[in-house]
C-alpha cells in the first residue's frame, strides 16, 4: 500500500512540475503598442520562436532521423544547428559573456534552450531604442537579420517539412498568421 501511495505521489509531482514549466512561444504574445526598430526586430524573433516551437513540438526519435537526401542534414542535426544560431543571435545583441551550445544536450534540452534563447533575444530587442548599437563591435545588426535570424526561420521550415515527410505533420490548429492556436 505504501509503495502504491509513493508511486501516486511521484506521478502527481511529475505532472505538476511539467505543468509549471511552460516553454515560450506556444502562442505569440500581444504585440508592442508602438512600432520601433526594437519592437519590430523583437516581433521577428517572436515569429521565429512560434514557428520553431510548433515545428519541433511532438517530434519523435524517427522524426529526428528524417532527412531529404543522403547529403542533407537530419531534422535532429538541423535542430542542433538552430540552437547554435539562437546562441549566435543572443551573443550578438547581449552584453553578457558569449555562450555556446553544449553538444551533449538531449533533443528536449536543445529545444528548451533554443526557445529560451529566442525569448531572451526578443526581450532584449523589445527594450532597445537604437539597433545600430547592437553588436556594433562584432557584427552589424543588419547582418544578424539577413544571417542567423533568416537562417533560423529557413531551417525551422525545413524541420516542419521533414516532420511531414516522416508522417508527423505539426498541429493543424496552429495559425502561423495570427501566432495563435485555435481552440
Amino acid at each position: 500500500m505504501k509503495l502504491k501511495l509513493l508511486a501516486l505521489l511521484l506521478m502527481i509531482n511529475t505532472v505538476a512540475m511539467a505543468q509549471e514549466e511552460k516553454l515560450p512561444y506556444y502562442e505569440i504574445l500581444e504585440p508592442a503598442e508602438n512600432y520601433t526598430a526594437g519592437s519590430v526586430a523583437a516581433r521577428m524573433i517572436d515569429g521565429l520562436g512560434f514557428r520553431y516551437y510548433w515545428a519541433t513540438e511532438g517530434l519523435k526519435a524517427e522524426d529526428l532521423e528524417q532527412k531529404a537526401s543522403d547529403s542533407g542534414r537530419t531534422s535532429g542535426e538541423t535542430v542542433d544547428h538552430i540552437l547554435g544560431l539562437s546562441y549566435f543571435i543572443l551573443n550578438a545583441i547581449s552584453e553578457e559573456e558569449n555562450k555556446k551550445a553544449n553538444g551533449t544536450l538531449s533533443f528536449e534540452e536543445q529545444r528548451k534552450q533554443t526557445l529560451l534563447n529566442f525569448k531572451k533575444a526578443s526581450d532584449i530587442l523589445l527594450n532597445t531604442e537604437d539597433l545600430s548599437k547592437m553588436g556594433a563591435s562584432r557584427t552589424p545588426f543588419w547582418n544578424i537579420i539577413n544571417g542567423p535570424i533568416a537562417d533560423a526561420i529557413w531551417h525551422s521550415g525545413q524541420v516542419a517539412m521533414l516532420r511531414r515527410a516522416s508522417g508527423n505533420p505539426f498541429n493543424s490548429k496552429v495559425n502561423l498568421f495570427s501566432g495563435k492556436v485555435k481552440k
